[in-house]
């Protein structure tokens, strides 16, 4: 059903943006983005420690075993921004290998404030490692990263968690098209991605049994209640996790258990739901050898070198701009 519209006011951009994806005729959604608000990164540490979400563990092999062959590889010298840092854990690893052959600027792109701290934390006792930290959208961010580069040093761009995954369709592509706009023919990307696996391994990832990966889903429609004064009965909508074979992505979402009305009193705004009716909240696209290609061609890069976790199956895929 459609929405009630009772004014065509918004307070903020995240007012604007809940109440359009929810107005989405075909199928309510909501942005990932926004599952991270301070609750929501400490969710997902807890997530990244569970035993059926080997991802992130993943990553943090590779970076451990291969972080010098990485750097190995970067022209110098360098300037690190990162996209979405989060807690900076697993880039600790490559900023140790770098700065033991030189001074490093590193900017963490970040939307939370939260996580921007917990990442100065982390990393602020690296020697040769001065960290200017930017609370931006992703492109905004490394646009102002990539103007403060001295004359002849080269960026190197982080994006690890394979987070590119959580881009729906086509707009991977157009991502990183946007991305290698702002670099100079050169400079890196350092772009992490899981890798396609059997959906009895990837739907626990997504469902745990402990019930934090729905509690972290849950927790979007809790911020809506606190900053929007939303009125969102949280018992009422239920976590799910499916697999849809023909985009090769893990879905989340949120259904409605009963035929419900919500209002959101900042934006003067009411929903309705229908029994067993979804809100979208998160994809997570899972990546084939080829189409990884594929993507490094069409958005401008040239594959330089790959590194696989083979227990997991996650990839970090150093590429070039051209």
């Amino acid at each position: 059903m459609q929405m009630q519209s009772l004014s065509v006011g918004f307070s903020s951009p995240f007012s604007a943006e809940v109440c359009a994806g929810l107005s989405h005729p075909e199928q309510k959604q909501l942005p990932s983005k926004y599952l991270y608000d301070a609750v929501g990164s400490a969710l997902f540490e807890v997530i990244c420690a569970l035993p059926e979400y080997g991802l992130t563990r993943a990553e943090e092999r590779l970076l451990r075993q291969h972080a010098r062959d990485v750097v190995d590889q970067l022209p110098r010298p360098v300037v690190v921004a990162e996209l979405g840092s989060g807690t900076g854990r697993k880039t600790r690893l490559l900023l140790e290998a770098l700065a033991r052959w030189q001074s490093t600027w590193y900017h963490p792109i970040e939307i939370s404030p939260t996580a921007l701290a917990l990442c100065r934390r982390e990393l602020r006792d690296i020697n040769s490692i001065s960290i200017v930290g930017f609370e931006r959208e992703y492109l905004d961010g490394l646009r102002e990263a990539a103007a403060r580069r001295a004359k002849g040093e080269h960026l190197l761009v982080l994006f690890l968690g394979s987070t590119i995954g959580n881009f729906d369709g086509s707009m991977a592509a157009d991502f990183l098209r946007d991305l290698r706009s702002i670099l100079l023919p050169g400079d890196s990307l350092l772009l992490g991605t899981d890798m396609l696996k059997p959906e009895a391994v990837l739907i626990p990832a997504y469902d745990d049994s402990l019930g934090v990966t729905a509690a972290f889903n849950r927790n979007l429609l809790a911020r809506i209640n606190r900053e929007l004064k939303a009125d969102f009965d949280l018992q009422e909508f239920e976590h799910r996790a499916v697999f849809n074979p023909e985009s090769k992505s893990v879905e989340m979402h949120l259904k409605s258990r009963i035929r419900q009305t919500v209002t959101i009193p900042d934006a003067a705004t009411s929903f309705c739901f229908e029994a067993e009716e979804t809100i979208w909240t998160e994809s997570s696209h899972k990546y084939s050898q080829e189409e990884l290609r594929s993507l490094a061609e069409h958005a401008g890069f040239s594959p330089k070198a790959q590194w696989i976790e083979a227990y997991w199956g996650f990839a970090e895929n150093l590429w070039i701009a051209e």
